[in-house]
């Protein structure tokens, strides 16, 4: 028999904390030296601007630069996302919103972290933040795997297999995301859908002029728009029915 009960699946960077404010840009650094290797290495323009170009492009193409260099690079995944994440001061890079944990205690159901950044900095960071103990499961980017492929957000192969393990029926789960691509493949199998906004600005995929223009839309993907994830309790009922 089906869960009934609501299920909650978090984003973690910009959903739960400001990762625009350090970590993104400390993030696409890492990755531009990782790229600019392998480009080098394989013969290819490495050059700032080629590198910036592909690392967007491979962003927009498959939701994360990763997959670009896997398909097209053969890089190991293990090495891309261990470099890219690697920092000297990670834990003075955070910076977060107060009252998360109450937050989080008072919405009604369970909750799955559901993050495509890797397991040893989510877990850093949600550790840092001392949410760990609220979330049930914690499902970073080297788990989003379908038939052994990576299939991180926005796949809805991967959304399909977490409803069917958990038993959950989609209209019962909700993502809260700030990335609108991801949040439009999980309302195409029927999720409940939370938009976060506050910390589109400053996020280095996105233009100021692009930002402006999000700032500004209600895509019909979205049930529930707004700026922290501390507004969540105030639709309640157009999210869980409560």
């Amino acid at each position: 028999m089906p869960n009934t009960t609501p299920l909650w699946l978090f984003d973690l960077d910009n959903t739960l904390h400001n990762a625009s404010h350090a970590i993104f840009p400390a993030i696409n650094a890492n990755m531009n030296t990782f790229m600019e290797r392998v480009l080098r290495e394989q013969g290819l323009p490495a050059d700032q601007e080629a590198v910036n170009a592909m690392r967007q492009r491979y962003w927009r193409l498959y939701g994360a630069t990763l997959l670009g260099m896997v398909q097209h690079h053969q890089v190991r995944p293990e090495d891309f996302l261990r470099d890219a994440h690697d920092f000297a001061d990670l834990f003075d890079m955070i910076r977060a919103e107060r009252g998360l944990l109450n937050l989080l205690e008072r919405l009604p159901g369970r909750k799955i972290l559901l993050t495509n950044a890797p397991l040893r900095y989510s877990r850093d960071v949600v550790r840092h933040l001392g949410l760990h103990r609220h979330f049930d499961k914690h499902i970073s980017i080297e788990s989003m795997r379908v038939h052994g492929k990576l299939k991180p957000k926005p796949s809805r192969q991967m959304l399909q297999q977490l409803l069917a393990r958990e038993r959950v029926p989609a209209h019962r789960c909700i993502l809260v995301e700030d990335t609108v691509v991801n949040l439009k493949s999980a309302k195409e199998l029927g999720l409940r859908t939370a938009w976060i906004t506050q910390y589109l600005v400053g996020n280095p995929h996105f233009s100021a002029a692009g930002v402006r223009r999000m700032q500004t839309m209600h895509p019909s993907y979205v049930d529930v728009k707004v700026r922290s994830v501390r507004e969540l309790t105030n639709h309640l009922r157009c999210l869980v029915g409560a």
